[in-house]
């Protein structure tokens, strides 16, 4: 019976130790990749000019093998999509009565593909997405809903609707402008730069995927940084701020409430949903309810929040009684109201100018600095993409040498 109660004790001691050894290894792990990640923040262009281009190079040339590979992988898609691009060159190039519907056509699918493409252009790049809605959707929306009120209608003349909107000519005034007629001009290009968006939401949910299925450890700093959270909510919960927190509660909502989960995450201005899909693509939820809910939230639901919140804004009462506003600000007042009167006068007369008619460019203060702004923000999105394919090649290093030690 001593013998046996001995043996119980050693056999127990052993799975204990054997516990305690996986521990301090995952920990130590964790540890490593802490410091990585710390290390990897630093690879940009400002603290290490030559490092992050090297890096730079080295990682396009990565991805232009990976490319090229695949596409060897799928020879019989690439010969199939090169024959359809060959037989639709020729019909566009073929005179006939055909020309007149492939025009119509084509300025269709140009339109709806300059938003999709914005529209992912927000979204992709797990953060370095440029803010599309702000520099092109959401002044659009704007100068749609300034159009309206002013011309008391939205049959502008096409063309030059929509590269440049004019009034149309004839009696508007017994027309009523409602926020639903404004939203009904618009809807299009903002359902299509919504659905851009979701687009752009899968790569990461494809990349968390391709890992879990492979057997593969997830490429992902975010997903790696969860896991940490995770692990530090259950050591020391106390010490977990707001933002880790709901990173957290991204994660949870959306590994146990499934499509509403995504779909609630999708349907509000959420900095973190590159983090649901992720959590997605890790635990093999199916692509049809990722994209589906995410979709439906950023197209449709997401979409009518950001249009009612431009068109009410931008509504020629409200814009009048800023203005106004402005105007009652002690000192300043009135030099900073002129420019915005200037420019709301300057973008009434020209849609009271005749399509087709030149119309005299004006200087104004708010169209360079909108101007620049724009600039600025194309080019931090570049330096985002230089920054973020630097710091992948690092991490691509780091997982070599991690190989190397295991082996």
């Amino acid at each position: 019976m001593t013998k046996s109660t001995a043996k119980k004790r050693n056999q127990s001691n052993d799975v204990n130790g054997a516990t305690l050894r996986q521990e301090s290894k995952e920990e130590k792990m964790l540890d490593l990749l802490h410091e990585e990640r710390k290390e990897r923040e630093k690879i940009v262009l400002w603290r290490q000019p030559v490092t992050t281009l090297h890096y730079f190079v080295r990682e396009s040339v990565c991805l232009t093998s990976e490319f090229s590979q695949r596409l060897l992988k799928w020879k019989k898609t690439v010969v199939i999509c090169l024959a359809l691009f060959i037989l639709a060159a020729l019909a566009y190039k073929t005179e006939g009565p055909h020309q007149q519907g492939i025009g119509t056509l084509q300025k269709t699918l140009l339109w709806w593909g300059y938003w999709v493409g914005l529209g992912i252009l927000s979204s992709v790049g797990l953060g370095t997405g440029l803010h599309t809605f702000l520099l092109y959707l959401g002044p659009h929306i704007a100068a749609v809903t300034l159009a309206a009120y002013e011309c008391n209608s939205i049959d502008f003349p096409e063309p030059p609707y929509p590269n440049d909107i004019v009034c149309p000519d004839g009696d508007t005034s017994k027309n009523i402008i409602t926020m639903w007629t404004i939203i009904s001009k618009v809807r299009i290009e903002a359902i299509m730069w919504g659905a851009g968006t979701a687009i752009g939401e899968l790569p990461p949910y494809f990349m968390a995927r391709a890992a879990r299925l492979s057997g593969a450890d997830l490429d992902s700093d975010d997903f790696e940084e969860i896991e940490e959270l995770l692990h530090e909510k259950q050591s020391h919960p106390e010490e977990i701020g707001f933002l880790e927190r709901a990173k957290i509660g991204v994660h949870n909502l959306v590994q146990k409430v499934g499509f509403f989960g995504i779909l609630a995450c999708a349907s509000i201005p959420n900095p973190l949903f590159d983090l649901a899909g992720i959590t997605c693509g890790h635990f093999l939820i199916p692509f049809w309810t990722f994209f589906g809910a995410t979709l439906i939230g950023k197209a449709i639901i997401k979409m009518h929040i950001q249009k009612f919140f431009v068109i009410f804004i931008f509504s020629h009462h409200h814009v009048e009684q800023l203005v106004r506003l402005i105007g009652a600000i002690p000192s300043f007042g009135e030099s900073l109201q002129t420019p915005f009167k200037t420019y709301l006068e300057a973008q009434k007369k020209k849609l009271h100018h005749k399509a087709g008619s030149n119309i005299p460019g004006e200087a104004n203060l708010l169209s360079w600095i909108f101007e620049k702004v724009v600039i600025v923000m194309v080019v931090y999105f570049l330096l985002s993409i230089l920054n973020s394919m630097a710091q992948k090649y690092h991490k691509r290093l780091c997982k070599t040498q991690h190989k190397k030690y295991m082996h």
